[in-house]
């Protein structure tokens, strides 16, 4: 018998041996794995999430009731300006003690949320429009604050000597005003700088002040986040590198600094967000907010702890609809943090 030649074992080899014909596809490009970005990753990560997923719809959710406030109440058929106890088709909305007449605040077909006591508006109208003026005004503090902040901390981390510490002094400066009692003190005096005392300040210019005093304080613990951020990544080997290279301050800190703490920052501002929603109801609950007849949650709760007695229903929509909005994005913010950085995952 005559043994196999060596071209046919070779042959043979190249056929049957599947580590050939799996590194033989690889060179021909068939197959090959496909890498992920890190936000594909965090984005896959978010979704087995179902805590974060849930909060993500709900505060989605009030931020598209908010945005279509107007749409909502003009089919509804209601706004939250009208006093319609005066109204001549509703003549025995209020009893005569001013309180809602029906049952549970007057919730019927006509008023699905009930009416307010001693006005007799529309409470779901008041509270769309309520949601929708916290949530603008909470927005754009949150937005003024959060670059202010990550432009003061990224000055003062990345410069470091004198200039970081002067920066310091400024923020330990601003930090050492009580917010609360500032709040109180500083809205009269800008109402009395621009309004004559015996007109009426426009609502405008209440938002303006109230969203000035807000950005006034509201930077300073951001700003010291993104600075320890900055001096734990200053001296890095790929931001001594970039230096090396020859790449301006203002390239290092856009290219090689600011994308690596995207998410101390995205993190705090989910929960800088909820904290003022509550700072601004709360200015309008001490009557240095927003007042008559601009709808507002602080407001709702004024008028809901002078006749709670009465009437306990009118303070559970508002009341609800704000711890619901508060948590739903304090627990978005704990989900975007485990998404960004699994090593924290819950």
């Amino acid at each position: 018998m005559t043994s196999p030649t060596k071209a046919e074992d070779s042959g043979s080899a190249a056929v049957l041996d599947p580590e050939l014909t799996a590194t033989t596809d690889v060179v021909k490009g068939e197959k090959q794995p496909e890498g992920r970005s890190p936000g594909q990753l965090m984005w896959q990560r978010f979704k087995r999430d179902r805590t974060g997923v849930v909060s993500a719809c709900v505060v989605i959710f009030f931020f598209l009731v908010a945005a279509l406030a107007p749409v909502i109440s003009k089919l509804y058929g209601k706004d939250p300006y009208t006093l319609y106890a005066q109204e001549p088709d509703y003549p025995f909305l209020l009893d005569d003690f001013a309180m809602p007449s029906g049952d549970f605040g007057g919730i019927s077909g006509d008023f699905w949320f009930g009416v307010e006591p001693r006005l007799g508006r529309d409470v779901f109208s008041m509270l769309l429009y309520g949601m929708r003026t916290s949530l603008y005004m909470a927005v754009l503090v949150t937005l003024l604050s959060v670059v202010t902040g990550v432009i003061i901390g990224l000055i003062g981390g990345y410069f470091g000597g004198r200039v970081d510490y002067w920066i310091g002094r400024v923020t330990d400066f601003f930090l050492g005003f009580p917010q609360q009692l500032f709040f109180i003190a500083f809205m009269p005096v800008v109402t009395a700088m621009f309004v004559d005392p015996q007109d009426e300040t426009p609502t405008y210019l209440r938002a303006v002040a109230i969203i000035m005093v807000m950005w006034f304080l509201g930077w300073m613990g951001l700003a010291r986040l993104v600075r320890s951020s900055v001096l734990s990544l200053r001296d890095r080997e790929f931001v001594e590198a970039a230096k090396v290279s020859g790449a301006p301050p203002g390239r290092i800190v856009r290219k090689e600094i600011l994308p690596n703490i995207v998410t101390p920052i995205l993190v705090q501002a989910t929960y800088i967000l909820p904290s003022t929603i509550l700072t601004i109801a709360f200015l309008s609950f001490i009557g240095v907010g927003f007042v008559e007849p601009t709808p507002d949650w602080g407001r709702m709760f004024k008028v809901g702890t002078d006749v709670y007695e009465q009437d306990p229903m009118f303070l559970l929509f508002p009341g609800a609809a704000l711890v619901i909005f508060v948590l739903a994005f304090n627990l978005l913010g704990d989900s975007v943090r485990d998404a960004f950085d699994p090593k924290t995952g819950r």
